[in-house]
């Protein structure tokens, strides 16, 4: 039974280690990095395995020790309005077009004087792209809300509708819309960030009271 057990976490341990290497942002690196490190102490415990007990072990402590720097950092956000032709996000969309297609496929800056168009800066660095077009009544239709892979551990969410309200409401916004979403990821993200699935007229979106 425990050889059994040791070879099962021998390998999660191993599976672990190896999806936290595909993982391009620093958060999840940190957890995943982290359950591959304990998974290995726990195994080499198991198969009297010291040198594996503390490497590891060393492992683990160095990722806590990250991911308490990372929840403790204070960061620095802002948001920048642009214009459609504006340079920068002209190279910042040609730059990241290939994930901007798996999560807005068909996505064209407009021209027209009802559509909203700003980025988020964390630590002075472009961090998110957001362009929606605004009726009448409030209602911002999200064209994008893009953020950066780097970036996608959900602070940019919610500085953008938290912190970012009094600037959303100054526009005129009352009310967020996803007509559409195709994505899978960020579906998961609208729901962590307070999106609630509802009617809008005979569609049905994702919105969210501001």
């Amino acid at each position: 039974m425990i050889h059994i057990l040791a070879q099962v976490l021998g390998y999660l341990a191993f599976i672990f280690l190896a999806v936290s290497l595909w993982v391009n942002n620093d958060i999840k690196f940190r957890w995943i990095n982290s359950l591959g490190s304990l998974s290995f102490v726990f195994y080499g415990l198991l198969i009297h395995a010291f040198p594996i007990v503390l490497t590891n072990a060393v492992l683990l402590a160095i990722n806590i020790y990250f991911l308490f720097k990372i929840y403790r950092r204070q960061e620095k956000f802002d948001l920048i309005e642009f214009k459609s032709d504006a340079a920068l996000i002209t190279k910042f969309l040609s730059f990241y077009q290939k994930d901007i297609e798996a999560y807005f496929p068909g996505f064209a800056i407009g021209e027209g004087e009802n559509e909203i168009r700003f980025a988020v800066l964390r630590d002075i660095v472009v961090a998110n792209l957001f362009v929606a077009t605004v009726n009448a009544n409030g209602d911002a239709f999200v064209k994008i809300n893009y953020t950066v892979p780097k970036y996608r551990d959900y602070k940019v969410g919610r500085f953008l509708f938290d912190e970012g309200k009094e600037f959303l409401h100054n526009k005129g916004i009352k009310r967020i819309i996803y007509t559409q979403v195709t994505n899978k990821q960020h579906e998961k993200f609208l729901k962590v960030i307070g999106f609630k699935k509802e009617s809008y007229g005979s569609a049905a979106c994702y919105m969210k009271y501001i």
